[in-house]
């Protein structure tokens, strides 16, 4: 369900750190002492094999700014380019989603992105050991949860499960080991006044009632089959680890599922951790089990983001705050 990335890392790294070229292993000492600037400013190629230190660097100062590059992976994708062009129009730089000295300057800061935390007891509560994908077998379960303790983690430090497993090579993620994770920082706040789905761009950024960009997203936005709404329509409420009612007549179909299902609550059901309300009937705003897929692959009409983003995004919303589609 989520990205591959190959496991073994023990091959080393290139990659230029304080402008001298060097192997790396992608350990947290590469990471942390990875230079942004040794990314060319034209974006990357996607071909490499391996996650890049300095890559997985740039995302999690990225992720502290308030312009989520999404999960955090170790590849310059997409949304890492967008990520770029979020905290240039956040910060009234001229636009166009390039590495320059001037994004990596201001971006800059002299925190470790990458720090040791020791797993507790409270990691391993209401696992599952699985998620069955038929949504039939999914609404006979009480809870759809994490199905590991590296899931957990991976989520709440916005990491991709396999670059945090490639952290932590051996680790059996049980109660009293250290492991290393990615520190993105804390949430955004703010009072959010209006919301800008950009369908084109996959993107949603975040507004203040003085025309301040807040934050920005990336996000998957409907799909050919299922498009999203457009226009301006509003939120109507917040529904924190919401169920969901799955109706073929009304949503999609999912498999042989001709009635209608309703799945319990859990970061692994369909719309995630949080579901933001639209004055739109069936619309909405909400998370998802797969954060590797955000704007890869597109949404049943609603506007998905990674489940951490929309907890973020919920948090400094309230009723009426305007959410406009926009081509």
């Amino acid at each position: 369900m989520r990205m591959k990335i190959i496991a073994l890392f023990a091959a080393s790294l290139t990659l230029s750190l304080c402008g001298i070229a060097s192997a790396q292993e992608l350990r947290p000492e590469s990471i942390n002492q990875a230079s942004v600037a040794s990314i060319p400013p034209e974006r990357p190629s996607d071909a490499s094999p391996r996650p890049d230190p300095a890559i997985v660097h740039l995302q999690v100062l990225l992720d502290r700014a308030g312009s989520s590059p999404g999960v955090i992976d170790g590849y310059y994708g997409e949304n890492v380019a967008k990520a770029i062009a979020g905290f240039e129009a956040m910060h009234d730089l001229p636009v166009d989603g390039k590495l320059d000295p001037e994004v990596i300057r201001r971006l800059s800061d002299d925190k470790p992105v990458v720090e040791p935390y020791r797993i507790s007891e409270d990691d391993t509560k209401d696992l599952v050991e699985s998620i069955p994908d038929d949504y039939s077998e999914q609404a006979e379960m009480k809870h759809l949860g994490y199905t590991s303790v590296a899931e957990r983690l991976s989520e709440r430090f916005h990491m991709d499960i396999d670059l945090l497993k490639a952290l932590n090579p051996g680790s059996a993620f049980a109660v009293g080991d250290t492991v290393s994770v990615a520190m993105p920082g804390v949430a955004k706040e703010g009072r959010v006044k209006r919301i800008e789905a950009r369908k084109r761009a996959g993107q949603v950024l975040a507004f203040a009632d003085d025309g301040t960009l807040l934050a920005v997203y990336p996000a998957s936005i409907g799909s050919e089959e299922t498009p999203s709404p457009s226009g301006r329509h509003k939120v109507k409420g917040v529904a924190r680890e919401p169920t969901y009612v799955y109706n073929p007549k009304i949503n999609f179909k999912q498999g042989d599922n001709s009635k209608v299902l309703t799945l319990p609550s859990g970061p692994n059901g369909p719309v995630g951790s949080v579901w933001i309300d639209l004055t739109e009937p069936t619309y909405g705003i909400h998370g998802t089990p797969e954060p590797s897929l955000i704007d890869k692959v597109g949404s049943h009409g609603c506007v998905r983001l990674a489940n951490w983003d929309a907890e973020e995004l919920a948090a400094m919303v309230k009723p009426g705050v305007i959410v406009e589609f926009t081509d």
